[in-house]
């Protein structure tokens, strides 16, 4: 793990605080859900990466983003070991709750009913996300 990423992982409550909007802070630490359908990111369709919306870590790459009719952002697969899964049994239902690996930040649920090749529906959160398009210039890229 680089210096950044100890960094970021270390992230204080407090910090993301002040740095998310009170939606995006209930959603991603307090593990919120945003309203379906109220996300300008389900709209999104230029190529890109979603980036977690408190540490700024690629999550997803929009080649696996599709339209799944659920109302939030979805896709088929994250980038390889930018997500982590743990078992979440609120609501009286077993679900599988995605979090950012860099920041543990909740960004959603995977579910089983998605496309090929996965079979797999990551519905994310939109507050939880940032979109970069394809082309933009990043931290690393800006001299």
């Amino acid at each position: 793990m680089s210096e950044q990423d100890h960094a970021t992982a270390a992230i204080g409550d407090e910090e993301l605080r002040g740095r998310l909007s009170p939606q995006q802070y209930h959603v991603m630490r307090e593990h919120g859900t945003e309203r379906a359908g109220t996300s300008k990111l389900n709209y999104e369709k230029r190529d890109g990466l979603f980036h977690c919306a408190a540490c700024d870590a690629a999550l997803f790459s929009s080649d696996t983003k599709y339209e799944s009719g659920s109302g939030w952002p979805s896709f088929f697969a994250p980038i390889e070991g930018a997500t982590e899964t743990t078992v979440d049994r609120k609501y009286g239902m077993v679900r599988t709750e995605v979090h950012c690996a860099r920041c543990k930040s909740h960004l959603g649920h995977v579910f089983p009913d998605g496309p090929r090749p996965t079979g797999e529906r990551y519905c994310m959160n939109g507050v939880a996300l940032s979109f970069v398009p394809a082309g933009a210039p990043t931290d690393a890229s800006a001299g």
